[in-house]
């Protein structure tokens, strides 16, 4: 039997909210300029395209940091947090300024139980 490789290519930046403000800062989280492109890879049989349903594994990568394979998704980067986005103004520690970012490292895998 036959089978369809796809392969769908989208750039970051056509992603659009209808806010330039949060659309520019969603470029600078996902590195859209160092991962320009969100990836979906998929393989289907020729008997799917008669088929109602279509069940498919996918692979995403999105910032080369999410990737999806089957049943389990990967994910790794940082969240670049900062006090200032929950309204905390910096504290200082013996007359030294608290630096206002506290960025969250991520590493998790997610698998359906």
């Amino acid at each position: 039997m036959g089978q369809c490789d796809f392969l769908i290519a989208v750039p970051v930046k056509s992603f659009d909210s209808g806010d330039s403000n949060r659309d520019l800062h969603m470029l600078q989280v996902t590195r859209g300029a160092q991962f320009p492109l969100v990836t979906v890879r998929t393989r289907l049989p020729q008997t799917a395209s008669v088929s109602s349903t279509i069940h498919a594994d996918l692979e995403i990568q999105f910032a080369e940091q999410l990737v999806a394979q089957g049943n389990q998704m990967r994910v790794s980067g940082t969240i670049p947090a900062t006090l200032s986005d929950f309204k905390i103004d910096p504290p200082s520690i013996l007359a030294v300024a608290v630096k206002n970012e506290i960025p969250v490292k991520v590493e998790m895998t997610w698998r359906p139980q």
